[in-house]
């Protein structure tokens, strides 16, 4: 399966930051975009309580960190639910499905991707995120997108590690995360794993638009000639077939 074919004539993600949606799926999205797919990129929070600036002035520079990044993917639409960041968890879960469901049925996608249950790397936001999509598309029945969950290959963020300290440069933080290993460590096997590598250096350059996450970062130490080897692989589960579409 190509990403064209996984996500049809229109794609939605929901992601819980800014940066999320790069690391995770940002070959599947160029990809689509790339092929005439309609993508909406979905952001719950504005990762205003990321390293970096505080707060209020944070959420602004990730804001325009974003909005970059969705141009340089080649996204159609990219929608915030302003939900604070870090409390994805404490979030009424109500509300959040409830905002979930209003903006896929407002847009009806053929296909969906969100986190895993392991949330790449066990981020309470993710995880949280991952649950509260499952449920509202669970409850949309019949009218529901196919879903997806987007995973890390296991070992892949330890290659960019050592790649970085090969260079010289340190081996962490990954978006601001310490243990590369933690990444896909605990992933659920994957339905497909896609073939990104023509659109590497496109998710290495909306990676870079996150400047305030992205710059000291292992990621950093990335040539856009060596994005196809480190960056090219990408893997997702098929939770919810649609149609006549088959999980394969």
């Amino acid at each position: 399966m190509t990403a064209h074919e996984l996500s049809g004539r229109s794609l939605m993600t929901f992601f819980a930051h800014p940066d999320d949606e790069s690391l995770a799926a940002g070959g599947l999205i160029a990809s689509c975009a790339a092929a005439g797919s309609t993508v909406t990129l979905v952001v719950a929070t504005r990762g205003e309580a990321g390293p970096g600036r505080e707060g209020a002035k944070l959420a602004a520079v990730r804001t325009r960190e974003m909005e970059a990044a969705a141009r340089v993917l080649g996204a159609s639409e990219l929608v915030w639910l302003d939900y604070p960041d870090g409390l994805l968890p404490s979030a009424d879960a109500g509300q959040l499905e409830g905002d979930i469901a209003r903006t896929v049925a407002a847009r009806r996608p053929e296909q969906l991707v969100t986190f895993d249950r392991d949330g790449l790397y066990w981020h309470p936001d993710h995880v949280a995120l991952h649950e509260r999509v499952t449920a509202a598309i669970e409850e949309l029945g019949d009218d529901a997108p196919g879903l997806w969950y987007v995973t890390m290959p296991h070992g892949a963020m330890r290659a960019v590690a050592d790649h970085a300290a090969a260079r010289g440069r340190s081996r962490a933080p990954i978006l601001g995360v310490d243990d590369p290993d933690a990444f896909g460590a605990e992933a659920p096997a994957a339905t497909i794993t896609l073939d990104v590598r023509r659109h590497a250096a496109r998710k290495l350059a909306a990676l870079a638009c996150h400047a305030t996450q992205f710059h000291g970062s292992a990621l950093a130490a990335i040539a856009p000639a060596e994005a196809v080897s480190l960056l090219g692989r990408e893997q997702y589960r098929c939770a919810h077939a649609v149609r006549s579409q088959a999980c394969t």
